[in-house]
């Protein structure tokens, strides 16, 4: 049986703008402990649960939390402005 994957993109409204935010590669060291440098290679953060539990916070792909992915926030257009 096939898991639902969820790619994550937040929209954040306030005041007259609107950003979307996403979670991207993986910079996850996981040579850290021998003194190397080795990242995965995943590419793009997947939530391996729903919304508003703790496992939206894992990585389905490579299983690292989401803070080890890279944030890249598109932002700046304007929604509504006020006369």
């Amino acid at each position: 049986m096939m898991k639902k994957r969820q790619v994550v993109v937040k929209r954040i409204t306030g005041g007259s703008s609107t950003r979307n935010i996403r979670y991207v590669e993986c910079q996850k060291n996981h040579a850290a402990n021998i003194g190397g440098y080795a990242v995965d290679g995943c590419r793009e953060f997947m939530a391996s649960g729903e919304d508003g539990t703790t496992a939206a916070l894992t990585c389905a792909a490579c299983g690292c939390h989401r803070n080890f992915h890279r944030r890249e926030v598109d932002g700046g257009e304007v929604v509504s402005e006020s006369p």
